[in-house]
């Protein structure tokens, strides 16, 4: 007896003077992502920890206290922009546990911990932003248009949808009775509505992550903003602690929700006057909250009406293909829906905690019929409603022209790939003449001719241009408001040589005057002649006397029977 009383007072002592051992680390995940790099940590109890960071080279170092070691380092880290390799170190003092992040760069890592949650423990997350990324910060991106090539007359914009898959990395979502992850799930459906959406001429999607990594949630709806979204469809799997719930639903943003962010907006004048489109309606000491937020008002509740529209046709066509757990679209405070100024929904795709629909969902066939659904509800609303300067705008509403002097009919339907006919019908026109100035609606403009043609043209321009292009020796005559400079970039010469070949001592040249222009770059199908339009006050004679050449030679190649001119008057100017 006296024996086991000495040997529990020594327990009680190492216990008292060892408590570190009561901490275990079990585990490190790693989960790189374009921007960033995230570590978890899994530990037994809450950590206590400290850290800092060294250069030459880089490294971070974090300090668990009262820990003990579950696990074997060091460990590599593969597909990381940051983080090459994790190892331990001498600690600094008895029950701490040092660890080694050696970086390829600088970076400012954030260390937070995370509560008991799901299947998970405590833990220790630690993000490390990759070099040359700040995540706090978000580009604008230009929206892509069908004519970044072309010149068109009329803007055709890409509709953007931005295709959010939930969850991701660290946090698997909702988990299966056999252990599928939600993440993998809404990941592989996500990535199949953006294919499907990217076949649609005028429509390109975004995905706020294109593979097994966490996204911030705050994140994924500056994604969408950032790319100047026209929708934003964030996919996850449903669960419950019970497996007999079943059924997709779709969700919106609540307008509580919707009324907060708007309030927290108008407290902030820089994002404020990104939503309304680069102005702010406050400042200068003329605040007016009021007209503020009437303003952000109608502009919610339009992207609040076009995505209960869109969600109203996705629940249709998901309840064609599986059971509905809510028949109308439901709305909810959900942190990804939270832009009140981009029309959102979240889609269920089921529940994967029901037996069934974990089966269903993991199953590329019924994935693929999720993502025909969502696509098809989106694609479709679109097609009737395309927002204005789209390419789908333009083929479903045709476009506004105004006539200019010159045109016609047939010029005009020529230019758009369309026919007089139908422009004639569209416009109510009883006959063909217009007037300088008419507005007409123009239908049936073939976009995708127009930029093939534009294409094609522009490659024909360039390869005649360059082939067609040679230098030759000419004169030049002086006209009215021309100088050496001026002169000399017409040709494709320098200043020096036309002073050289024509002996000048000064730059000051006087109208009429013959210059010499030695090495003049002429395409070799217009050396013989040009175009002159005739201005007020001008004769033949002095246009002659300007190109150097005769009134004769003019006369013919005019096959003029008069000296008088008209204002505005097209002249070709033979060239010797």
């Amino acid at each position: 007896m006296k024996w086991q009383g000495i040997i529990l007072a020594l327990l009680c002592w190492i216990g008292a003077v060892f408590p570190a051992l009561a901490n275990k680390l079990e585990n490190i995940r790693a989960w790189p992502a374009p921007t960033e790099t995230r570590v978890v940590m899994d530990l037994a109890d809450k950590p206590a920890y400290s850290f800092f960071t060294l250069t030459s080279p880089n490294r971070l170092v974090v300090d668990l206290k009262q820990t003990g070691l579950g696990i074997s380092l060091p460990m590599a880290v593969e597909k990381s922009k940051i983080l090459k390799r994790i190892r331990k170190s001498n600690p600094p003092e008895a029950g701490t546990y040092r660890l080694v992040f050696e970086l390829s760069g600088k970076s400012k890592p954030r260390l937070f911990t995370l509560a008991p949650g799901g299947e998970y423990g405590h833990r220790l997350v630690i993000d490390l932003p990759h070099p040359g990324n700040d995540n706090d910060v978000v580009k604008p991106v230009k929206r892509s248009s069908t004519s970044a090539t072309t010149a068109l007359p009329f803007g055709t914009d890409d509709i953007v949808i931005a295709v959010d898959a939930g969850h991701g990395g660290n946090d698997p979502g909702a988990i299966g009775p056999k252990r599928n992850f939600e993440k993998h799930v809404t990941l592989a459906i996500a990535k199949q509505v953006a294919a499907k959406i990217n076949n649609v001429p005028g429509m390109r999607a975004v995905l706020t992550r294109t593979g097994d990594y966490f996204v911030d949630l705050n994140k994924r709806s500056r994604i969408a903003r950032q790319h100047k979204a026209h929708l934003l469809v964030s996919i996850h799997a449903d669960g419950f602690h019970k497996p007999d719930p079943k059924g997709a639903s779709v969700w919106l943003l609540s307008q509580r929700r919707a009324n907060n962010e708007i309030g927290r907006w108008l407290e902030q004048t820089e994002e404020q006057s990104n939503l309304l489109g680069g102005g702010s309606l406050l400042g200068d000491g003329n605040e007016d909250e009021y007209l503020s937020r009437a303003v952000l008002d109608l502009q919610f509740a339009n992207s609040q009406k076009e995505g209960y529209d869109v969600a109203v046709r996705v629940l249709s066509k998901l309840g064609r293909i599986t059971s509905l757990h809510k028949s109308n679209p439901e709305h909810a405070s959900l942190a990804v829906l939270k832009s009140p100024d981009i029309p959102s929904l979240l889609v269920e795709a089921g529940f994967i905690t029901n037996p069934k629909e974990e089966k269903l969902l993991t199953s590329k066939r019924h994935q693929s019929r999720v993502a025909d659904a969502v696509s098809d509800g989106i694609i479709s609303y679109f097609q009737q409603f395309p927002p204005d300067g789209t390419l789908l705008a333009v083929k479903k509403n045709g476009v506004k022209h105004t006539v200019k002097s010159g045109e016609s009919l047939s010029v005009i339907a020529k230019r758009f790939g369309t026919t007089v006919a139908s422009i004639r019908a569209a416009n109510g026109l009883k006959s063909s003449t217009l007037r300088i100035g008419q507005l007409l609606t123009v239908p049936g403009v073939n976009v995708d001719a127009l930029v093939k043609a534009g294409t094609a043209e522009k490659r024909r321009t360039t390869t005649v241009s360059a082939s067609n292009t040679r230098t030759t020796t000419l004169t030049h005559t002086v006209r009215q408001g021309e100088f050496l400079g001026k002169i000399a970039a017409k040709y494709g010469v320098t200043v020096s040589s036309i002073r050289k070949n024509n002996a000048l001592k000064r730059d000051v040249l006087y109208v009429g005057k013959k210059l010499k222009i030695v090495g003049a770059k002429v395409s070799s199908t217009a050396t013989n002649r040009t175009r002159h339009k005739v201005k007020r006050g001008e004769y033949l004679g002095q246009i002659a006397a300007s190109y150097g050449v005769t009134i004769q030679s003019i006369r013919k190649a005019n096959k003029l029977r008069s000296d008088e001119l008209a204002i505005g008057q097209t002249l070709i100017i033979p060239r010797s």
